[in-house]
């Protein structure tokens, strides 16, 4: 049985420090900033990066502790995105994919108007497009070269959504990649 995972809301400003300890004491190896400091969460947190009404931004919970910090950003527009982020010593332990759902249901619940909510991530980070297709979301793009790389050559940056209707469902609705006019292959 996957652990049960709770979003609590990032409570602003009395939950600041408790942020920037937490984002930076972890090392996230498949975001841009991998090692975010302290400094660098302060700064996200003077420039609204986690604050309403574009954003929202929650604690992570499972098993009674602090696991994660999501983000919702985009929240103005229809189609949403997230940013997740777990500790060090919560990942590979099933918790990507209740984390998923219940942001999805957080979206959908809490935003009537939006219809699509989505979410990128790099294609060397197997865990996270895994934890998209188990939870029911839709690889629509790959964006080659798209995510840059500290020190390294770009990778691609992998594009996934899940749409309203599939999550009041239960069914996914596949993309029709094989509809595309013009030429195949060489």
């Amino acid at each position: 049985m996957p652990p049960e995972v709770t979003l609590h809301p990032v409570q602003r400003p009395a939950d600041d420090d408790a942020l920037v300890d937490f984002i930076s004491a972890h090392e996230y190896p498949f975001h841009m900033t991998t090692r975010p400091t302290a400094d660098d969460v302060r700064s996200r947190i003077a420039s609204g990066s986690f604050d309403a009404p574009e954003h929202a931004a929650y604690w992570v919970v499972a098993d009674g502790r602090r696991v994660g910090v999501a983000t919702l950003e985009d929240l103005e527009d229809d189609a949403p995105l997230f940013d997740l982020r777990l500790a060090n010593d919560a990942r590979g332990r099933g918790l990507g994919v209740p984390t998923l759902q219940a942001l999805t249901r957080e979206v959908f619940e809490r935003f009537p108007a939006v219809n699509r909510f989505e979410g990128q991530t790099r294609e060397d980070n197997i865990p996270m497009r895994r934890t998209f297709l188990r939870a029911g979301w839709v690889k629509e793009a790959h964006y080659r070269d798209g995510w840059p790389v500290a020190g390294g050559d770009p990778v691609a940056s992998v594009a996934y959504a899940i749409l309203r209707r599939d999550w009041e469902t239960g069914k996914t609705t596949p993309v029709p990649w094989d509809d595309e006019p013009g030429p195949r292959g060489n």
